[in-house]
């Protein structure tokens, strides 16, 4: 017996079939993603550690006898934006661009998808560096992978999607993002080796130890987080190729000191110091979580925060406040998530401390002028999927 449609699937479906006339052929859906730990370390071939979020993008979509690609989103006035099947990057702007960027990187890369008819849902806070576009790609590229019987594997799913932020739409982001959106597993972290591509399922349930993963939204605009992040991406690159390695995954923390001494910039010293540092970061959280050890991994989200502040200099004001007063109001650890320059913070706190903190944030964010942050609890969610 097919099940009942959610209120969310219903919605996306009808938003499809008012606009092109007919039902659609499935409904998928791929989440955001908070990244526990490892930060800036998944394009320098190391170490991340990502959970799907309940929120994400769902994609109503049907098969199209015209060689085309119309999308609509529910959260974008007007009508249907029509992408030809041939389109290239700077053909397309706008959100628009992530779906066609992902039709774009799975026909260049040899697959045979056809014309496409999209509607697009989703609940993932925009700009809060929760990965709302790697949800959209991803709820995108599993569509069609099924639409198209393409039998692409999950993996290479999640490198095309990559692709098509890359290449189409223009952002150098690392492959940590559609991974998590693709692969992540309800209850678990994904521990993620972003050369190997080798992935571990990580237990990971706070609320029966008595804890709280917080994600705080700070509502910072983002400042100039593209060209920053180019930039910081090409001084890791910078860095590895005058210290003779593939990328800085390839120097360990015992030889940091010594790699350090054989760098003349002094930003790029910083540069390596983080990313050398956070990578020993997440495989000292992932040690520590197989062993049930939850609270001890509350340091170590706090020196993640530190690095990135003063190494990696990524972080706004309302970042560092919203860590500091966290931590002040009983917070076991905190760090900004996410690229920087605005976004979110995640804070592990005792269950019944979780309210105190959220209003010491909201307390300290007043006394600084910043706009009224938001919080909720993360709780580990699937990944991508067809629902309907």
């Amino acid at each position: 017996m097919t099940p009942e449609p959610t209120a969310e699937i219903s919605s996306v479906s009808t938003a499809f079939t008012e606009a092109f006339g007919r039902r659609p052929d499935g409904v998928w859906a791929a989440p955001g993603r908070v990244n526990v730990i490892g930060e800036h370390t998944d394009y320098n071939d190391g170490f991340v550690l990502p959970m799907a979020l309940p929120h994400g993008v769902r994609a109503a979509a049907g098969r199209s006898r015209h060689a085309r690609v119309r999308v609509l989103s529910l959260q974008e006035p007007g009508a249907p934006v029509t992408v030809e099947l041939d389109a290239r990057p700077g053909d397309v702007t706008g959100w628009a661009a992530y779906v066609a960027g992902v039709v774009w990187s799975l026909r260049t890369a040899g697959y045979d998808v056809g014309g496409v008819d999209l509607a697009v849902d989703g609940d993932v806070p925009a700009g809060a560096g929760l990965s709302s576009s790697a949800a959209l790609e991803c709820s995108v590229a599993c569509a069609l992978n099924e639409l198209f019987g393409l039998g692409i594997e999950p993996v290479d799913l999640a490198r095309l999607a990559q692709r098509a932020e890359n290449d189409f739409v223009g952002m150098p982001c690392g492959v940590m993002d559609q991974m998590a959106s693709v692969n992540c597993r309800e209850g678990h972290v994904l521990f993620l080796d972003t050369r190997s591509m080798v992935t571990e399922q990580v237990p990971f349930d706070p609320a029966s130890r008595g804890r709280t993963l917080l994600v705080i939204d700070t509502h910072a605009p983002h400042r100039l987080v593209d060209g920053e992040y180019a930039k910081r991406r090409a001084a890791c690159e910078a860095a590895a190729a005058t210290l003779g390695v593939a990328a800085l995954r390839d120097v360990a923390l015992d030889e940091l000191d010594t790699a350090l001494a054989r760098l003349d910039d002094a930003t790029q010293r910083r540069r390596v110091r983080h990313v050398v540092s956070e990578n020993a970061r997440v495989e000292d959280v992932v040690r520590t979580l197989r062993t049930g050890e939850l609270d001890e991994i509350g340091p170590l989200l706090t020196a993640s925060h530190a690095s990135l502040r003063d190494d990696y200099e990524v972080t706004v004001g309302e970042l560092d406040t919203a860590v500091e007063a966290a931590l002040s109001a009983g917070a076991l650890g905190a760090r900004m998530t996410g690229g920087g320059f605005g976004g979110c913070v995640i804070a592990l706190v005792p269950r019944d401390r979780a309210d105190t903190v959220v209003e010491a944030v909201r307390a300290a964010f007043s006394d600084a002028g910043y706009a009224e942050p938001s919080a909720f609890t993360a709780v580990p969610a699937p990944g991508a999927r067809r629902l309907f």
